[in-house]
């Protein structure tokens, strides 16, 4: 791409390497500072860490800090992962672009804890949301909170870059807990928004009628749908199949029954799902439109005919041969994708080192605006996945206006069983769920069933820089706003599409949710304590993951349009977004099953009960002094020595002797209390917190201010999750909360498309504009 003029140095940590690998995937020039035993990953999982993370990067060896300085001079951007973090280093470069990534961040108490991806998902939020209600909280498994940080941390990049076309580069503090910590779906909100805490689901989501079900021949993910015609429509199938049981009652037509009675119909559904194997059972699901996919692991990845239509593969090249692993969340640029990387041999690229490059012409103007300040975007999104990407967009400084078709109403608004609120369930404007991801935007409300609907959105395609959409494949097509028209109204616009496989493939038409995209990604069946105790991921992690990586080739494409003057589609697969986040899964083949709280070469690590009622404390002792300081912390003085417990190898060989000792002395202890004990020598630990213990007491987030207390309208004031990118000269922020349904109608059709008062007054009379 043309951003192959920026390099980017990366001193890498598990919670910066996966920003490294997504902006070698948008074809920037990625070089890793290793060193001079090499990066640790070349030594995890028998090189395949290695081979996952940074294949495509090259590899230097910097011998002193002037040495690295001189090649930081001849970059744009600094991934600092480094433990001290390399301010000093940096220090007078002023055009460069400083991502610092840590656990914590660079402001608050806590700055100097240990993090590691256990401990971060324990602290952020994510834990709490994992595992059955009356078992101990369950991680997601491919450091799905270094992902967060990872993905979060190449976003802080292209903000920064794009920042400096109007001055100077910055400092960007990304906190890994904070990105975690704005990626849990409800569970924060409702707390916020109903003073309650959800217990952790097990297999049902909290709110959808979708969980997890045996097949005949492993799992399913799905459910009720969520629409009428969904219910009906599975109905039908359980009638045809003399399956239906006491369902064809007129009770269960009523939705708010069948949620209240939701365990009952989804024996029933279970007994009909049970006698099937999974792929045939998805098949015949998805030939009615309803939203159902087969749970499938990593290694099944590659039998996946979408996954292998769409060339969402790649080949990697290493000293012993040729071998697949998973591709990019999304094609990039203008679809092009990244289908061989090398991997590179320690120090490959020394030569670099000596290099002598120019350095980018100093902005004249130095604005403190927002990053996104003066970009447009046509957000045409609904539910979840979509708007957290405009989220971000707006967060950072787009004007970002939300169409609302009143043909198309968002179940976060309409939905009672999406409603989180301390008022009415019926009111649009009081949902804490919609209010979360909609804040910083505008709102209009249009009826695109109507020609006269189509030709208002038409208008303001016209005048927008991008344009984002989550529907199913079809919708644009059938709007008569496919690319090709789209690039007729407006040639420059970015076109940012986020359907749940993607606009080519054999699966295009298939429904999709979070929850199913998560199966056929094969997040929910390494989601698990082993190959036979499957639990899933029944929350919107995947909706999460989807709209940040839609985020990030927004700012890549505007980025792109800059240097080229080109937009282009993005046509971003949810099922590929998810899959880019499974680590080094497929490189480890059918090994790789699920494995609880465990680590492949830490021990312990895993989450222990402590004193309270479902108060659990998250561990990761990483090497064996480590191990002796904790032993000297828990009382156990003699287990640093004892051979069984002697190594890694050992102690996980003496699981039950290991986790008795810990386990005995956490239960005298309040969570926090013993991870500041542990933290105080320098151990990985941090308590499990749920939505009321992060708002009300982490002391690191309430020292980032990451709570912000905005007044709604409507809904009166509430607290919003933050902004996890902290851009020290150009911060975004939550400037507004969540617009009114249509709150913003006459203005923008006023400012954007310079519709006359009369014009807007005839198009409201004839039921076009609410």
């Amino acid at each position: 791409m043309s951003g192959s003029a920026v390099r980017v140095v990366e001193l890498s940590s598990p919670f910066t390497r996966f920003a490294g690998r997504l902006l070698v995937g948008l074809g920037y020039e990625v070089v890793l500072a290793e060193p001079p035993e090499g990066d640790a990953t070349r030594r995890e999982l028998g090189g395949d860490a290695f081979v996952h993370w940074h294949a495509g990067k090259r590899s230097v060896v910097p011998a002193s800090p002037e040495e690295l300085r001189a090649l930081l001079a001849t970059a744009d951007v600094l991934l600092d992962g480094s433990p001290g973090g390399a301010e000093e280093i940096v220090a007078g470069l002023d055009d460069l672009v400083h991502v610092r990534v840590t656990p914590f961040g660079l402001l608050g108490p806590r700055t100097d804890w240990q993090g590691t991806d256990l401990v971060v998902a324990a602290l952020g939020g994510m834990l709490a949301q994992v595992g059955d209600p009356d078992g101990p909280p369950l991680r997601l498994p491919e450091q799905q909170a270094e992902q967060l940080a990872g993905v979060n941390a190449a976003i802080a990049a292209l903000l920064g870059l794009r920042a400096r076309r109007t001055g100077p580069g910055q400092l960007v503090d990304v906190s890994a807990q904070a990105c975690v910590a704005a990626a849990l779906e409800a569970g924060t909100l409702a707390y916020l928004h109903e003073d309650r805490v959800p217990p952790r689901p097990g297999s049902v989501h909290p709110l959808v009628p979708h969980g997890l079900f045996r097949s005949a021949d492993g799992y399913l993910g799905g459910g009720l749908g969520g629409s009428p015609r969904m219910w009906d429509a599975l109905l039908d199938w359980l009638r045809e199949e003399n399956a239906a049981a006491d369902l064809t009652e007129p009770r269960w037509q009523d939705p708010v029954e069948r949620k209240k009675h939701q365990e009952h119909v989804f024996k029933v559904v279970q007994d009909f799902v049970g006698t099937r194997p999974k792929a045939e059972f998805a098949e015949r699901a998805q030939a009615r439109k309803l939203p159902w996919a087969a749970v499938d692991l990593p290694h099944e990845l590659p039998d996946n005919p979408q996954l292998t239509a769409r060339d969402f593969f790649t080949r990697v090249r290493t000293t012993e041969g040729e071998r697949t692993d998973l591709g990019f969340p999304f094609a990039f640029p203008e679809g092009h994708r990244v289908r061989e990387l090398d991997v590179p041999a320690l120090g490959a690229d020394q030569e670099m080192l000596a290099e002598h490059r120019p350095r980018p012409t100093p902005a004249v103007v130095n604005t403190r605006a927002p990053a996104l300040h003066g970009i447009r975007v046509l957000d045409l999104t609904w539910v979840l996945a979509g708007p957290y990407c405009t989220k971000v967009l707006a967060d950072h400084g787009a004007d970002v206006i939300k169409v609302e078709s009143m043909g198309r109403p968002d179940p976060t608004r309409f939905a009672p069983f999406m409603h989180l609120s301390r008022g009415p369930h019926t009111d649009p404007n009081t949902n804490g769920y919609f209010n979360e991801v909609n804040r910083n935007k505008r709102s209009i409300a249009l009826d695109t069933r109507t020609e006269e609907g189509v030709a208002v959105l038409r208008e303001l395609i016209a005048r927008a820089d991008v344009l984002v959409e989550n529907f199913s494949s079809t919708v644009m097509r059938k709007l008569g706003l496919g690319y090709e028209e789209l690039t007729r109204i407006n040639p420059d616009l970015v076109y940012v599409s986020m359907s749940g496989m993607g606009h080519t493939g054999p699966r295009n038409g298939w429904v999709s949710y979070a929850d199913t995209v998560s199966a056929s990604a094969g997040l929910t069946g390494l989601t698990g304590w082993g190959p036979d105790d499957v639990v899933g991921v029944i929350y919107g992690h995947g909706d999460i993951v989807a709209g940040l990586q839609a985020a990030l080739a927004t700012v890549a494409a505007l980025e792109h349009r800059a240097v080229t003057g080109r937009g282009q589609h993005i046509d971003l697969s949810q099922l590929e977004a998810i899959a880019a986040h499974m680590g080094t899964s497929l490189l480890g083949g059918p090994a790789v099953t699920p494995s609880g709280n465990t680590h492949p070469s830490w021990s312990p690590q895993g989450v222990y009960r402590c004193l309270g009622a479902d108060r659990w404390l998250a561990v990761s002792v990483r090497d064996d002094t480590e191990w002796a300081a904790l032993c000297e912390v828990i009382g156990r003085p003699e287990l640093a020595t004892d051979e069984r417990t002697l190594t890694a190898q050992a102690r996980r060989g003496s699981a039950a002797l290991v986790d008795a000792a810990l386990g005995e002395w956490t239960r005298t202890l309040p969570a926090d209390v013993a991870a500041e004990a542990l933290q105080a020598h320098g151990i990985p630990a941090g308590a499990v917190q749920d939505g009321r213990e992060l708002v009300e007491h982490d002391p690191q987030l309430r020292a980032r201010g990451f709570y912000v207390r905005r007044e709604h309208p409507v809904a009166g004031a509430f607290l919003h999750e933050g902004v996890p990118i902290r851009l020290t000269r150009t911060p975004g922020g939550i400037r507004a909360a969540a617009p009114v349904l249509g709150a913003d109608t006459d203005a923008v059709l006023s400012e954007v498309a310079g519709f006359s008062t009369e014009r807007v007054q005839r198009l409201r009379e004839a039921g076009v504009l609410r």
